[in-house]
């Protein structure tokens, strides 16, 4: 793809933000299934709410610029979501709370790349004055950062204690 305006790489960034979800939305599924603590397990099912939700804004405003939401792989979630795999859902582990520490770790990994990218769509929406578009985006950057910040009070309220 050739780049010509800033349009054109907001619109790129968001087909890659959808893909990052798609990707994304399994994985936090599954570590949902594998982990013990009850407060984790309600979280990465919020999680995974609000990653469908994100893909449906994405969805509605790409579509709304005539492209196709899955025009773009995010090859870099791909390999965090590997990491996923490798470290958390094929790892072996002799103690759930262990297990537990592990998928926050890289629930916000994964997180911290959405975090970086949605900043980024509202940074381009603003700058294009697509006002409507930036605040959509928004929310749900805020959104993540407070998903991110349940994590953090997880781990350091409950889990991280129990795997040391």
């Amino acid at each position: 793809m050739t780049f010509q305006s800033l349009k054109d790489v907001y619109i790129d960034q968001m087909q890659d933000l959808y893909s990052a979800d798609l990707q994304a939305l399994p994985a936090t599924r599954k570590l949902g299934e594998k982990a013990s603590n009850s407060e984790l397990k309600d979280a990465l099912e919020r999680s995974c709410n609000g990653i469908e939700k994100g893909m449906e804004i994405l969805s509605s405003i790409i579509k709304g610029h005539e492209a196709d939401p899955r025009g773009e792989c995010c090859k870099g979630m791909e390999g965090i979501v590997k990491e996923v795999h490798d470290h958390a859902l094929d790892a072996d582990f002799g103690n759930d709370d262990v297990r537990d520490a592990v998928i926050i770790t890289q629930v916000q990994r994964m997180t911290h790349y959405a975090l970086a990218g949605y900043g980024c769509a509202v940074s381009f929406a603003r700058r294009l004055e697509l006002n409507d578009e930036a605040d959509q985006i928004q929310k749900q950057l805020d959104n993540i950062y407070e998903g991110d910040r349940v994590m953090t009070r997880i781990a350091e309220g409950a889990v991280n204690a129990a795997a040391a």
